[in-house]
């Protein structure tokens, strides 16, 4: 019997779900067109978009800066994340737990298929 859904779990982002051409026409969406058969070339689906930053961008083929800076930018508020601040303190963690969450959804296999938002904040 499967578990019951609870309430954290819901606040996953959907675009993790997205195939590779949800997320060409996303790209598109946003008004950029010129990458979307970057994106397409390169196979990026939700998953991967999860990974799409700044330092990333280039080895798809966005080469422009500010193209960069807002796609990077778009791809976390499509994610729900902040914006990294490289001056904040040591003793704060390094991302919020559903950054790391994320991160870990952006792999593949069957027990990544299957982590749920509360597992991952039980530690599991």
């Amino acid at each position: 019997m499967a578990s019951p859904v609870k309430e954290e779990d819901l606040l996953i982002p959907t675009c993790i779900h997205w195939t590779c051409e949800d997320v060409a026409n996303w790209i598109e969406e946003i008004g950029l067109p010129q990458y979307r058969e970057c994106f397409r070339t390169n196979l990026i689906n939700g998953r991967k978009l999860i990974l799409a930053d700044a330092s990333h961008l280039p080895h798809l083929g966005v080469t422009d800066f500010d193209h960069i800076k807002f796609i990077a930018a778009s791809v976390r508020d499509l994610l729900g994340l902040e914006a990294p601040y490289w001056n904040k303190s040591i003793s704060l963690p390094a991302r919020t737990p559903m950054g790391m969450f994320l991160e870990r959804k952006s792999r593949t296999g069957k027990k990544i298929d299957e982590l749920l938002y509360s597992e991952h904040l039980k530690g599991k």
